[in-house]
């Protein structure tokens, strides 16, 4: 499973490659997700009415993983392991990184800067040419 990040999802809204491409790819084989944190990150950032919508229908087709206890353990470990490292990322990588991490998915993002240092969590490459 790829779990697709904000910032990937916010360029194919903007038909940005290789963000688009990659996203369409990943829904023509049914293997896209997102997590809830995203939700709340793309429509949050919706001013209007129809930029609303253009995110709902993009995320209509996806999959969309809850925040649950197992993320939550998972994301705390991140975190602590972060933080002692003097590593710190945001909260919501914080929570996004523990959803892929504790469903063993690949997580499809620009943010390398952040996530590649997450021990266990596999990164995405966004051209498609694997992990």
């Amino acid at each position: 499973m790829i779990v697709a990040d904000s910032d990937v999802l916010i360029d194919a809204l903007r038909g940005r490659d290789p963000a688009a491409t990659r996203v369409e790819a990943e829904l023509e084989a049914g293997s896209l997700a997102t997590t809830a944190v995203t939700v709340f990150e793309l429509l949050s950032g919706a001013r209007s009415g129809a930029a609303r919508e253009k995110v709902e229908r993009l995320l209509a087709p996806l999959a969309i993983l809850p925040f649950d206890k197992e993320a939550g353990r998972a994301a705390s470990e991140i975190r602590r392991k972060l933080d002692a490292a003097g590593t710190r990322i945001g909260m919501a990588d914080y929570l996004i990184a523990g959803v892929c991490v504790s469903r063993a998915a690949s997580l499809l993002t620009r943010n390398r800067a952040h996530f590649d240092r997450v021990p266990g969590l596999a990164v995405a490459d966004l051209s498609g040419s694997g992990s």
